[in-house]
């Protein structure tokens, strides 16, 4: 029964490794950090929103982070769009399978189908490829059909797979080939926030929800004295 549980556990994990065993990082997100979720926001606009749609998510929900729509109007909305209207781009499918080989998919609830460890893992795992077509390449996802759209903010970097020792799984080399235009930490912290807003577009109320759930359960829990000590005194006479 032990190992049962013990696999149970562990079977999670492995669902959520990437597809080529890369071992996913931690993601230090803080959903209720609305500067982090801010911040996210910009590099999201500026760097994703070209080719990602977010089609599910209107921008003036963004004022959950504490902007205004006049905010959000000026520094998030890079298009025509109006400040009611969803987060759409103009790529087609058709252009982006042609461009791409694979559309762009939608960005709206991927932090939920992916996981934040997986995203925070991804973007920081691209490396110079000169047989693919884009020339980037992905140690988490081989062979991603998209280039890298932060290389600039990180640099470039090379990638050496070496089989492992005494037969263990193959150990990771990077090395540096350009600089970016931020350092590693100030890239990872970029990544991070990116992150961060990511996992909220797929759910904006989970923050509001787990404040509401413990809020019911206090009470339940109160509410459980009450009926408790009512049962023991309807009950009392009956032997």
């Amino acid at each position: 029964m032990r190992k049962l549980l013990l696999a149970l556990l562990v079977l999670p994990a492995t669902l959520l490794a990437s597809e080529a065993g890369y071992r996913l990082d931690r993601a230090p997100i803080e959903p209720r950090d609305l500067l982090s979720l801010q911040a996210g926001a910009r590099t999201f606009v500026n760097y994703c929103l070209n080719c990602h749609s977010a089609q599910y998510m209107r921008y003036n929900r963004l004022t959950d982070l504490g902007l205004s729509e006049s905010q959000i109007r000026e520094h998030l909305i890079l298009t025509d769009a109006k400040v009611g209207e969803t987060m759409k781009v103009a790529l087609t499918v058709a252009d982006g399978k042609a461009m791409f080989g694979a559309a762009p998919p939608d960005l709206t609830v991927i932090g939920r189908s992916r996981s934040a460890d997986w995203l925070y893992t991804y973007l920081r795992s691209f490396y110079r490829d000169p047989l693919s077509p884009t020339g980037w390449n992905n140690a988490v996802f081989p062979q991603v059909a998209m280039p890298h759209a932060l290389w600039s903010l990180q640099g470039e970097r090379a990638l050496e797979v070496v089989a492992g020792k005494n037969h263990g799984p193959a150990e990771y080399q990077w090395s540096q080939l350009s600089p970016g235009t931020q350092s590693a930490v100030q890239y990872d912290t970029t990544v991070r926030d990116l992150v961060n807003f990511l996992v909220y577009l797929g759910e904006p109320a989970a923050s509001e929800r787990k404040r509401l759930g413990i809020v019911v359960l206090f009470a339940l829990g109160i509410l459980f004295i009450f009926a408790y000590a009512l049962k023991k005194e309807f009950w009392k006479d009956v032997h």
